[in-house]
């Protein structure tokens, strides 16, 4: 068997590290789409914060803030410059004093594999950035993305410079950066981009460097799959995103894909995938839950991308699975605000539960059942769900029922 995580002896870090994955009682949102950039986006968020921050949610993750090439944010080239297709750095900066008013966190998008460069270098590659602050030269590049630096510490994305991290003076100034994002504008939480591209190493050094309160990876590989679907055992696969947070010094969280995976699945009447051989959750919250963030979609697998979709007619359950569930939960802005009023209302009553009866990352979880058609569990000991067709309440008169909807319920003591 791989590493589990430890939940119970964790090294206590500086209090502005540690604290928030010791409390393990963060609810993360997310604050954009595919489509954001389009529509006024620091100007839209900032109207919703009151909202998001009655309804309970710690912390909001923001589309990438820095001035890029593709609107989305996601091919970074002047990282200094704070205007952006989601708005200017003067509405940023409005959107993120409101959040800290009404006691939302707010989450960078750190877009740190790879930049695109301003100038022809080395081999007629645009590999250089002369012009613009950051004014690296080729030795900043991996060599398998056409730079004079090293090979690259993970995989490559294509199409665009890789930044090589093994560089002193690209880590220097990529922690300068991060403590600018965190000191001066006001971020609070780092969200890491494609994180399968660079060593953990580094971004343990980063989060050392600049100590956000808290730091989520993307580590995104592809789950396991057979000829006939998605296999049952998906060990392997939540082994490799705790391999990363094991890299990143047990500083970070990371989303998991691997719940993610199996959730899609078994809404569809595969229920009996949420127990794995041990009794336990099949995820990386079966394993390590205090650093593993559930999410049901994000603007890649769903929006207008929809590379990996949660079924849209399972959404519930799948809430009534993450928002009740050890681990850190995160809620999408497109359920929470694109969908209906109803679906809206229904999370926010889910994560009053989750806080009301004090689940939180590392709450015990007994699975009672997991047929086809019939999930449930017992949370803390305080908290009784199940998702599924089938009929089913818990035995015992102690249990009161909290919500319900279409296909789960909640009950608590």
């Amino acid at each position: 068997m791989g590493h589990r995580g430890n939940d119970s002896n964790e090294n206590s870090q500086q209090t502005d590290i540690g604290a928030a994955l010791r409390n393990g009682r963060e609810i993360l949102f997310q604050a954009f789409n595919w489509e954001s950039h389009k529509h006024d986006w620091w100007r839209n968020l900032e109207r919703k914060v009151p909202d998001m921050g009655r309804s309970g949610f710690t912390s909001a993750w923001l589309p990438p803030a820095t001035h890029s090439f593709a609107p989305e944010g996601y091919l970074p080239q002047n990282l200094y410059s704070l205007n952006s297709k989601y708005g200017s750095e003067h509405l940023l900066k409005g959107l993120l004093q409101k959040m800290k008013q009404h006691k939302v966190r707010p989450m960078a998008d750190i877009v740190i594999n790879h930049r695109v460069g301003t100038t022809q270098g080395h081999g007629g590659m645009y590999n250089r950035y002369d012009g613009i602050s950051l004014s690296w030269d080729e030795h900043a590049v991996t060599s398998c993305t056409g730079g004079l630096g090293n090979r690259s510490t993970g995989d490559n994305f294509h199409g665009v410079p890789n930044i090589d991290h093994t560089q002193l003076f690209v880590r220097k100034d990529i922690t300068a950066w991060l403590q600018w994002l965190r000191n001066n504008v006001g971020f609070q939480d780092f969200r890491f981009d494609f994180a399968r591209g660079y060593s953990a190493k580094y971004v343990k050094e980063y989060i050392e460097g600049a100590k956000p309160i808290f730091s989520v990876g993307e580590y995104w590989d592809s789950c396991n799959y057979n000829g006939h679907g998605l296999d049952y055992n998906q060990d392997s696969h939540r082994q490799r995103i705790i391999n990363w947070i094991d890299g990143a010094g047990q500083l970070s969280t990371a989303f998991d894909f691997t719940t993610k995976g199996i959730l899609q699945e078994a809404v569809k009447g595969q229920l009996w995938r949420l127990r794995d051989p041990q009794g336990k959750p099949p995820g990386v919250i079966g394993w390590w839950p205090s650093r593993a963030v559930t999410f049901l979609d994000n603007h890649d697998t769903g929006s207008t991308q929809a590379h990996w979709p949660f079924p849209s007619n399972h959404i519930m359950e799948g809430y009534a699975y993450i928002l009740t569930h050890p681990g850190i939960p995160s809620v999408f802005y497109d359920h929470f605000y694109d969908w209906s009023d109803s679906i809206h209302d229904q999370i926010v009553k889910l994560i009053d539960i989750r806080k009301h009866q004090d689940i939180h990352s590392r709450s015990s979880i007994r699975i009672l059942e997991a047929q086809p058609n019939l999930y449930s569990a017992i949370i803390g000991e305080k908290v009784c769900m199940k998702i599924g067709d089938s009929s089913w309440c818990p035995t015992g008169r102690e249990w009161t029922l909290a919500t319900c909807g279409h296909r789960y319920a909640i009950w608590h003591k």
